[in-house]
This record gives structure tokens, C-alpha cells and sequence, in this order.
């Protein structure tokens, strides 16, 4: 079978993960071996970054998230895949090997960048104009844009952070283009 080949470290929790993905996928691969990283594979990812894209694809669950904001934190440069959590469930776990292959494909297309841009277009203020926080609905209207836009779970604050790294305007996310 032909593998896809992607020029990037992929950072991802454990030997199923890079299992799974390096099934169809050429890549090099860095595992965290769970939600404890240690310092010493910070400090390796750190030294990749000065040559090489990092790639972080954690699972759509809270240690995964803490695993993303620690290698964020530490390592400059990094992007985001999010894998959306309805799509990475089998048998009552979640997981990126418990998702499917067009599913990590599609992660991979809509890499999003840790830094925002120097001066961000969106505020909170356009987040609570646009429902995608203060109503009742917004943690479900905040779901749909995260899914269209490749985004993963995130609360008010966290997807604020996420559409000004993309450089978005609120013009594009009113008109329907986003």
C-alpha cells in the first residue's frame, strides 16, 4: 500500500496512535506516552522546531488537551490538528487511533497555527455578537464552527485564540464564507 507522506514530526500520545496513522501515512512520529510529557521529550521537540514543522494531534479528550497546552507552551512554532470527539469514538474509548483514516487526513488539511497575529481582528465582544458565547445555545453553535472549520472542542476563550491564529475577520464568519 502506498503511504501518504507528510513532511512533519507528528506529536501523538501513544504506540497505537502511530500505529494506526503510520498505516497509511509516512511520517515521523513523537509519542508523549500519555498525559505526563516528559521534560526530556519537550527539550527534543523544542531542538526539532528550530528545522522542522511539529505537528501536535492529541486526542479530543482533557489529557489530550493538556498534553497540547504543555507542548504549546514550551515549544515555539508548533501547529494543531484537532480531530473532532464524535468522530474518534470506538468501542467507548476515545482516541486519533479510535478515529478513521479520511478523518486524520482531514485534521491534517486545516493545520492551525499556536501564535495569534500581532494585532487580532476578533474580540470577545464579536464572539457574544455572533452567539458563540453568553447564550444558551453557544456551546452548541461553537461546536458547529469548531466541526466546519476544523477547530476541535473549545470554550469561549480557546476558540477566540484559534479564529485569530487563522487571521479570520468577523465579516467572514457573518457572511457564511467560514
Amino acid at each position: 500500500m502506498n503511504k501518504t507522506k507528510f513532511d512533519a514530526i507528528i506529536v501523538v500520545e501513544g504506540k497505537s496512535d502511530v500505529d494506526f496513522i503510520g498505516s497509511f501515512i509516512e511520517a515521523d512520529f513523537v509519542t508523549t506516552n500519555g498525559s505526563a510529557i516528559s521534560r526530556e521529550t519537550i527539550e527534543y521537540l523544542k531542538k526539532a522546531a528550530e528545522k522542522r514543522t511539529i505537528v501536535v494531534l492529541t486526542d479530543p479528550d482533557s489529557p489530550g488537551k493538556k498534553i497540547r497546552d504543555s507542548i504549546a507552551r514550551e515549544v515555539p512554532g508548533v501547529l494543531h490538528a484537532f480531530i473532532p470527539k464524535e468522530k474518534a469514538i470506538k468501542r467507548h474509548k476515545v482516541g486519533v487511533a479510535e478515529s478513521d483514516k479520511e478523518t486524520i487526513f482531514e485534521a491534517l488539511k486545516h493545520l492551525i497555527p499556536e501564535k495569534t497575529p500581532a494585532k487580532p481582528s476578533l474580540t470577545m465582544a464579536d464572539l457574544a455578537e455572533l452567539g458563540l458565547i453568553g447564550q444558551a445555545d453557544s456551546s452548541s453553535r461553537r461546536e458547529e464552527l469548531g466541526r466546519r472549520l476544523s477547530l476541535g472542542h473549545a470554550n469561549g476563550k480557546t476558540l477566540l485564540k484559534r479564529l485569530n491564529a487563522l487571521g479570520l475577520s468577523k465579516e467572514e464568519l457573518t457572511d457564511g464564507r467560514k
